[in-house]
């Protein structure tokens, strides 16, 4: 009887642990519920659109026009290379036809690139460049993207005062 007793203190003092845990457990687990409830709400059913007047869409406009009006006169600008028909390096043989872009940062650079000894300078190294490439190396995208920073380096390696912002592919056909 005195096993009884102490069994029965026993499930009495654990009882309340137990019923105290699960309370707390649903307490939680309710504001948990009503958290996301809240957001869910406020961001999908709650959400209105922001009022727009028509000053504030004439004076956004103004403010684009002005920011283009100046990029243009200084911004980059794309010189077309003519086409380029070369052999690759390796067996079996490849040749490749690509039509390079080149994007200057400025007039200065732009102005310095079509001159006609550095045109032919550019020209030059670009066919260095891809003669001396595989098609393995040029068949995948990472290929591309290092052969458009050779260029990149050797055009700005010629050029005294223009930089060369990017080289863009036009065409780029390797059979």
């Amino acid at each position: 009887m005195a096993e009884q007793k102490e069994q029965t203190k026993i499930e009495k003092k654990t009882l309340p642990v137990a019923l105290i845990a699960q309370i707390l457990f649903a307490i939680v687990n309710l504001g948990l519920i009503g958290t996301g409830g809240y957001l869910v709400y406020s961001s999908t059913i709650g959400w209105t659109s922001p009022k727009i007047t028509e000053e504030q869409l004439v004076d956004q406009r103004n403010k684009e026009e002005a920011q283009n009006s100046t990029a243009a006169d200084s911004g980059p600008l794309v010189y077309t290379m003519d086409k380029f028909t070369a052999n690759l390096a390796g067996e079996p043989k490849h040749m490749i036809r690509v039509e390079v872009n080149l994007e200057m940062l400025g007039k200065d650079g732009f102005e310095e690139v079509i001159n006609p000894d550095n045109r032919a300078k550019a020209r030059d190294h670009i066919m260095k460049i891809l003669e001396e490439k595989s098609f393995a190396d040029l068949e995948t995208i990472q290929g591309k993207l290092f052969l458009k920073e050779k260029i990149a380096t050797e055009i700005n390696g010629l050029l005294d005062q223009g930089v060369v912002k990017d080289v863009y592919f036009s065409e780029f056909v390797v059979q």
